[in-house]
């Protein structure tokens, strides 16, 4: 059988279409990386948005077109909107019920796939990536105000040390030169085990364990929450194989509308934690998320954020318009605020990132930093052009006289065009 698989949204999303490739390759199955080539489709949905919602109506619509006749939603929004997902698809996987997709459609027992490592090989087309992503944590314990995601993937559960270095481990064997830990609530890592749930463990415990028991080249942390973070997890950055990149969402500059998300932190917090982490590692990436027009926020509010932002001086982030998803508590909230000044925010708030992100880049023109290549192109005579990421998450482009994807040079970094660095390979 012929499977396509997509998926919308976060990391976490990937790392699980990766392992549900995983799992049909083991059992003798072609993925393939076009849509028109498959018989089935399985589609990873997300609902952090109302847009992220309609892109995964979109692509399972997409699937439906291209001919494929048996269509699975998974996913987040297939979760929380599954009669709709049943109206789209042949078959609706909450969730709760993702770890057995496989094995339930293919009538196999689970422990089927426990039986060996499986390999893993990169998905095909437009979502063939370099890096492997590892889902480690599930689930949410906070209770943020804004935020579904809670609600579709309930409570927060950690997976194993032993079963995150298998995963690990299969995909080095793959070919993976870059891991990266993900999670719903990935500071979180080490509380409520599912085989052992006294155990209380340090997010540091597992990344210690990783760097000891695997041969990974480069090790990368996708998002942290701002809080539970311990005081000394930033002396780990001393090993050059991880990555100096620290997405920590902030979602507002404001503490009072901090306190009505139910963040569990300030901005002198916030503040402090930053300041810890540039203490060791001087040109680390610090990237965020930010609420534009969260139920509520004032002039004086919003501009505490925009000064808020600037003062810490990101890296580079991800800025959302306030999207009311019905079921949370910031939906309910008085004060919700006209769709164009939400708009207007949202653009103050990008402008203000565009300049964060030209001046982080403009600080290492001249230097020489490593690029894994994520993607070559053979567009002219002059050679391949490789497009790949520094360890600080800089978008890197070079010509080469060999496709060089999934490898790792060292580039002298020359010159800024538009959201990328062009360089020389050294």
């Amino acid at each position: 059988m012929k499977i396509y698989l997509d998926s919308i949204g976060c990391r976490l999303n990937q790392a699980e279409i990766e392992r549900i490739a995983q799992q049909f390759r083991a059992a003798e199955h072609e993925i393939v990386g076009e849509a028109a080539q498959a018989d089935l489709a399985v589609v990873n949905t997300c609902t952090v948005t109302s847009q992220a919602a309609a892109d995964s109506r979109k692509v399972i619509r997409r699937a439906t077109n291209a001919g494929i006749e048996e269509i699975i939603a998974t996913g987040c929004w297939a979760t929380m909107e599954p009669e709709k997902a049943a109206e789209l698809s042949n078959k609706v996987v909450l969730n709760d019920q993702k770890e057995s997709l496989v094995p339930d459609f293919l009538n196999l027992k689970p422990e089927t796939f426990d039986l060996e490592p499986l390999e893993r090989i990169p998905l095909p087309g437009y979502r063939a990536r370099t890096r492997a992503f590892i889902k480690v944590q599930d689930g949410c314990d906070n209770e943020c105000t804004f935020c579904i995601t809670t609600l579709a993937r309930g409570a927060g559960h950690s997976r194993s040390i032993d079963e995150i270095i298998t995963d690990i481990q299969s995909a080095l064997d793959g070919g993976a030169k870059e891991i990266v830990l993900t999670g719903v609530h990935l500071g979180s890592w080490g509380q409520n085990f599912r085989h052992a749930p006294d155990l209380n463990l340090p997010l540091s415990e597992l990344i210690k364990s990783i760097l000891e028991q695997t041969s990974a080249p480069r090790l990368r942390l996708s998002s942290l929450e701002p809080w539970d973070l311990e005081s000394d997890l930033f002396e780990l950055w001393r090993d050059p194989r991880l990555m100096p990149h620290l997405h920590l969402p902030l979602q507002s500059g404001s503490d009072t509308v901090l306190r009505r998300m139910r963040r569990n932190t300030t901005r002198d917090e916030f503040r402090a934690l930053v300041s810890a982490a540039r203490n060791l590692m001087p040109d680390v990436a610090i990237t965020t998320d930010i609420i534009a027009g969260f139920p509520g926020e004032t002039d004086e509010e919003f501009n505490e954020t925009l000064d808020f932002v600037r003062e810490i001086n990101f890296a580079g982030g991800h800025i959302f318009t306030y999207s009311p998803r019905e079921g949370t508590p910031a939906s309910r909230m008085k004060g919700q605020l006209e769709k164009k000044t939400r708009k207007a925010r949202n653009a103050t708030l990008r402008e203000a990132f565009v300049e964060m992100e030209s001046n982080y880049r403009k600080k290492f023109i001249g230097k020489t930093l490593s690029v894994l290549w994520e993607s070559s192109q053979n567009k002219s005579e002059s050679g391949w052009q490789m497009s790949g990421l520094t360890g600080n998450y800089l978008r890197i482009h070079a010509r080469a006289s060999e496709p060089r994807w999934n490898q790792i040079d060292q580039v002298k970094l020359l010159k800024i065009e538009g959201d990328v660095i062009v360089g020389e390979i050294i």
